[in-house]
């Protein structure tokens, strides 16, 4: 059976770097895509020769590195995993709201977080279509409810992302190809925003996920085990939603 293989974006901390641990652990090839180039130390599996450096927040940068990754794919791809989000957050750290955000900002967050994953499921369409593989779009709870430190252009961004994944389980489901998407709610990533034991003292579990347990998410919406699984938005997030 050939060896799988996997895409990732923003696979350098936190949920990113989880999730290539566990498809590595599954033996299968994790393709990374980051702004950063690919570390000495290689924090991540795979090697510098499965890493593109590519900033998704240009839309030209996106549009071109497609050519790059379907050069690394041998025609086939089981999985493309739109991990990759931007919050940018105000001079002393606070969310930004409608009412604060510069527009240029609402440019680059919908470029990284919601057609970043358009360009790339298109543009890979043919070789997702030879694997009859998998789409996850990591989504967020703040897309469905005003969130503390979520910015607006986050949330929105987040929100279109969920509706995109209804709208690709549609269009890619005759391809045989299945569109999934994973909502996180408080994980603790070096991200955490200051005030989040708040949040986590009125959470039905009363703890922060952690980075694996969102991994394990996206496998199994990757694996065999979800084969009849598609158009779907997952929560994991402790019951944070009800």
């Amino acid at each position: 059976m050939p060896q799988k293989t996997m895409l990732l974006t923003g696979a350098s901390r936190g949920i990113g770097h989880a999730t290539v641990q566990r498809f590595n652990a599954e033996g299968w090839r994790v393709i990374t895509c980051s702004r950063a180039p690919f570390p000495k130390e290689c924090p991540w599996g795979g090697g510098a020769e499965n890493h593109v450096q590519l900033d998704l927040g240009e839309p030209s940068d996106t549009i071109n590195a497609v050519g790059r990754i379907r050069g690394m794919l041998n025609g086939r791809l089981d999985a493309l995993v739109n991990n990759a989000g931007i919050s940018p957050k105000g001079p002393k750290g606070e969310r930004l709201s409608t009412l604060d955000t510069d527009l240029r900002d609402w440019g680059k967050v919908f470029h990284v977080n919601f057609f970043a994953p358009v360009v790339l499921a298109r543009g890979l369409k043919d070789e997702l279509t030879a694997a009859r593989g998998s789409v996850v779009n990591v989504t967020s709870i703040a897309g469905v409810r005003v969130h503390p430190f979520a910015g607006a252009a986050y949330a929105t961004s987040k929100a279109a992302l969920a509706a995109l994944t209804r709208e690709m389980a549609h269009d890619f489901g005759p391809l045989g190809v299945r569109v999934n998407a994973i909502a996180p709610g408080e994980v603790e990533t070096a991200i955490l925003s200051p005030g989040t034991d708040k949040i986590v003292e009125k959470l039905p579990l009363q703890r922060l996920g952690q980075p694996a347990e969102v991994a394990n998410a996206i496998y199994f919406l990757c694996s065999d085990q979800s084969s009849y699984i598609s158009g779907v938005e997952i929560e994991v997030n402790g019951a944070q939603h009800v």
